[in-house]
């Protein structure tokens, strides 16, 4: 064992190869999911995670949890419901849709579901892609995750997870409590593929 991994081993800190994502854990914590969407994430996951400090066993687990609650386990990057389900969304101040169409343009897609144009735009900037122009990029599971991490820290959601406190998580992802008993079940069982 290495001098990292002992002092890992020492103080708790699993060595780095313990919290690696890889497309066969995220199938593990959800098996119906789409394996081109695993290994999309996987990908660039460990990269990402180390850029915005997602690099303990909580904040992991706590990251991918919400994320397999909010693609339907791994199965979609894009909201389910269609154009007349998207209206919702039309006209939505609070969500920069300022435009007629911007409901159905804009509507949720990507890992954490990023929705309405003032995120697109807003996020976008960030990433250094134009999102409101192309907001069918917002699904690329690689885009997708470098969005998800943006909002993970814009949010500063290490510090819930941190806590452990699913529902805080939860509230700064969706907004309130939206699946919290599917989140939270995702949330044990990744405890258990990244222990």
């Amino acid at each position: 064992m290495s001098i990292r991994g002992v002092v890992s081993s020492i103080f708790g800190t699993p060595p780095a190869a313990a919290l690696s994502v890889t497309s066969a854990r995220l199938l593990h914590l959800a098996p119906d999911g789409a394996p081109a969407i695993a290994e999309g994430i996987a990908q660039r996951f460990d990269a990402l995670a180390r850029v915005h400090d997602v690099d303990t066993r909580l904040r992991l687990c706590h990251f991918l949890a919400q994320a397999a609650h909010e693609t339907d386990g791994f199965r979609t990057l894009e909201e389910y419901g269609g154009a007349s389900y998207f209206l919702r969304y039309e006209g939505r101040q609070d969500l920069g849709n300022t435009q007629a169409g911007d409901g159905i343009r804009y509507h949720g897609r990507g890992i954490f579901q990023l929705t309405g144009r003032a995120n697109y735009r807003r996020f976008g900037k960030v990433l250094g892609i134009d999102l409101e122009a192309e907001p069918e990029l917002a699904k690329e599971p690689g885009i997708s995750l470098a969005i998800a991490f943006a909002y993970w820290s814009d949010r500063a959601i290490n510090a819930a997870a941190d806590a452990d406190d699913v529902a805080v998580v939860t509230r700064l992802i969706n907004g309130g409590r939206n699946g919290l008993v599917e989140r939270t079940r995702y949330l044990a069982k990744a405890k258990t593929i990244w222990p």
